[in-house]
This record gives structure tokens, C-alpha cells and sequence, in this order.
């Protein structure tokens, strides 16, 4: 985690720093978010489940899309990720055809 800075001496900077706290709480716990549909992807891939990682992969985009919305996390960073679970979940699906 990263050191406290210096006491703030002015009104402004004071809220800034605020705002800057509670920005900062929000992100993390969207960015959490993101990691758990990840994982809970990359699980049911890894255990074969072809229903479940596809309904898992639809709850990935959408809270991929929303971060990506929000600011949270960068376009091409939120691109790289659906893309690469639906990869996942597409091989899953072509592996159970075969």
C-alpha cells in the first residue's frame, strides 16, 4: 500500500484528497470484481462445463463493460479480456463438438 503524504494545508486539497480516498476504495472493489468473474471463467473452462462458463463469460462482459465504462480500468485493457475468456469458452465449445 502506498505511504500517507504530507497533511494537506488547504481547504481544497483537503476535499481532494476526500475524494481521492473514496475513488479509490470504489475502483479497488470494481477491480476485485473483475478478477472474481475472471477466476469463476477460468474455473468452469478448466472443468469442463460448457453451460457454465458460457452464462460465467456473459456476467465477465458485463461487468468487464461497465469498469471499462466507469473509467476504471482502460478500453483496450477491458478488449484484451473479453476476448481472451471468450477464446477460452469458444475452444471449450469446440473441444465438446469434437
Amino acid at each position: 500500500m502506498a505511504a500517507k503524504s504530507a497533511p494537506k494545508k488547504n481547504l481544497s486539497a483537503i476535499k481532494r484528497a476526500r475524494q481521492s480516498e473514496k475513488r479509490n476504495e470504489r475502483n479497488r472493489i470494481e477491480r476485485t470484481k473483475i478478477r472474481g468473474v475472471v477466476k469463476t471463467v477460468e474455473a468452469s473452462v478448466k472443468a469442463g462445463e460448457k453451460d457454465a462458463s458460457a452464462g460465467a463469460l456473459l456476467k465477465a462482459i458485463k461487468t468487464i463493460s461497465s469498469a471499462k465504462s466507469k473509467g476504471i480500468i482502460h478500453r483496450n485493457n477491458a478488449s484484451r479480456k473479453i476476448s481472451r475468456l471468450a477464446r477460452k469458452v469458444n475452444a471449450l465449445s469446440k473441444a465438446a463438438e469434437a
